[in-house]
């Protein structure tokens, strides 16, 4: 193992200092320089909604360790014995001499900072959109803490009308973050639906769904296209592709690029998602340099092929790879499945591995289905429910990728969904897990357990299921198709269904039957699905062979009754 040497690491936000504080534990005598061009190091980023909520007293509670420990210069260097220079830029790396050439901001004056191992941890950059209007006083990005700091100002300044234009999972939490108090919160997403690159379209419907609910306009399938001010330059006003809108800010959160200026001018290897290229012990196309977090490409654990999906779990599972090299540990890094979780107002949600139309783009043949669930015994006062959406191949039912969404805990399950996806388990597999049960934690066949059996009675053609998206359709093209609610009598009064619907309690199903119409085609619906599971199943073997149940319920469904 390595002991000494000199280590410079770029970047200072999260896999810089992760790599800093690994790299120091192995190598007490080696000389470790963290360089960041910002005032700031070592923030915990994915906390600017809470701040932006309320929650967090100030934006120093983002900066500090559990022990309550601000995380500056001065702790680096008691703490760690890390020397971190901050407002420095890093502006050429001299692979020849092994030299970083640095500039401090402050004096504007340029040194070489010399090296036998360098850590490339940059980060990304947020994407500005090219629009007319986007230098206003009032418009910003969110990628800093000093930008969550201009936006809670603003806010206590009297601000209420307020625009997020992006609807990927920062735009989301914002929009979520800021509710109440009066303001109107407009949320503009160009894609027709939100969070495109990271749910299905019924998951992402739950969501969008649940924003509304809370009182935020969601605008999907409306690309910005200039933003008005007024005579002393404040932004007024918004346009897209559909019509005006009225704000009073704007907070781009339109996605990041990887920064890739340094790697790419000292010839280091771009890979093909425009990210720096590193091998499985996260090196450079230069051994001598590494690379990690924002600014590298993955391997997909599913699919096998590069990707890009900047995460702040895995800018820190990067760090400690990276740290450990240094030290000549020979650590590798195996890939990611992009798995990721929100919380937008009560719901929590996320996805692991594919979704069901990369999986398709990609040629996967694929089984889905979409389950509802309770977290814990329905008895428990504290039971949730929750949504879970699976992917799996057609032919082998290895799990490709999970979705879930709802006000449960359902983001256990998807941790367990996200193991069973690495290690390549099958729903069969996955059926027989042997979790924990306790009616405080859990169903005696937990919901991640209910959502393998699930698909696997669909993989095995014992029934036949029907998506909401699917059922959505065929209600709006109007399709011969009579909605069975198989409810009870009270329960179908309390919240009837949208559409043309023909109540028979399950209890009553085996009597009246003959009552449905072998003609028209037949979908089963009840609050969870379970139930319309059982009359499906019935029918079918009664020679009903157009009878489809609807997969997760009514719960999986916005719209489909009046929940209110």
């Amino acid at each position: 193992m390595e002991k000494q040497g000199k280590i410079v690491i770029i970047g200072g936000v999260a896999a810089g200092p992760k790599a800093a504080a690994r790299a120091r534990r192995l190598m007490p005598d080696a000389k470790i320089t963290v360089i960041e061009q910002g005032e700031l190091i070592s923030y915990g980023s994915c906390g600017i909604p809470l701040y932006l909520a309320g929650m967090l007293p100030d934006i120093e509670s983002l900066m500090t360790t559990a022990a309550g420990l601000k995380r500056n210069v001065e702790f680096f260097l008691k703490e760690k014995n890390v020397s971190v220079l901050t407002k420095t830029r890093a502006s050429f790396i001299d692979r020849e001499k092994k030299e970083v050439v640095v500039s401090c901001l402050d004096k504007k004056k340029e040194e070489r900072i010399p090296y036998d191992r360098l850590v490339l941890a940059v980060g990304a950059n947020p994407i500005i959109p090219d629009v007319p209007g986007i230098d206003l006083k009032g418009v910003t990005v969110l990628h800093h803490p000093g930008q969550a700091q201009f936006i809670r100002t603003s806010l206590k300044d009297g601000v209420k009308k307020i625009t997020i234009i992006g609807g990927g999972a920062i735009g989301v939490e914002v929009a979520a973050s800021l509710v109440g108090r009066d303001r109107e919160i407009i949320l503009v997403e160009k894609a027709d639906q939100l969070m495109p690159g990271v749910f299905d379209p019924e998951i992402a419907a739950l969501i969008k769904q649940e924003l509304e609910d809370n009182g935020v306009t969601v605008l999907t399938g409306e690309g910005l296209k200039t933003l008005k001010g007024d005579s002393q330059n404040n932004v007024k006003r918004f346009t897209t592709v559909k019509g005006i809108y009225e704000t009073e800010m704007v907070i781009l959160a339109c996605g990041v690029r990887p920064n890739v200026e340094l790697a790419r001018e000292c010839g280091l290897a771009i890979g093909e998602t425009g990210a720096i290229k590193v091998n499985q012990y996260l090196q450079t196309s230069d051994p001598a340099i590494y690379a990690g977090g924002d600014c590298v490409e993955n391997i997909h654990l599913v699919t096998g092929r590069p990707v890009y999906v900047p995460l702040a779990s895995t800018s820190n599972k990067h760090g400690r790879v990276i740290g450990s090299n240094l030290a000549g540990l020979k650590e590798t890094f195996p890939g990611i499945l992009g798995t990721s979780a929100i919380q937008v107002g009560e719901y929590n949600a996320g996805k692991t591995g594919l979704t069901e139309k990369e999986a398709v783009k990609l040629g996967y043949p694929v089984v889905t289905t979409i389950v509802s669930g309770h977290d814990t015994a329905h008895y428990h006062p504290m039971h949730g429910k929750g949504i879970v959406k699976l992917i799996a191949h057609k032919e082998t039912g290895r799990l490709l990728g999970a979705q879930v969404a709802g006000m449960a805990e359902v983001i256990k399950r998807l941790d367990v969904y996200a193991v069973a996806i690495q290690l390549g388990a099958d729903l069969d597999q996955i059926s027989k897990f042997d979790l924990g049960y306790a009616p405080p934690f859990a169903t005696p066949l937990d919901l991640s357990i209910h959502g393998a059996n699930a698909l696997n009675n669909l993989k095995q053609g014992l029934v036949k299921g029907i998506s909401p998206r699917e059922l959505q359709c065929m209600l709006a093209e109007k399709e011969d198709v009579t909605l069975l609610d198989v409810r009870t009598r009270v329960e179908a009064k309390q919240r009837p269904i949208k559409g043309f619907v023909v109540n028979i309690p399950l209890s009553e199903l085996r009597e009246r039957y003959g009552e449905l119409s072998t003609k028209r085609r037949i979908v089963t619906v009840c609050p969870l699905g379970v139930r319309a599971y059982e009359a499906a199943c019935f029918l079918q073997g009664k020679g009903y062979q157009e009878t489809f149940f609807l997969q997760g319920g009514i719960s999986a469904l916005p719209g489909l009754i009046d929940l209110d």
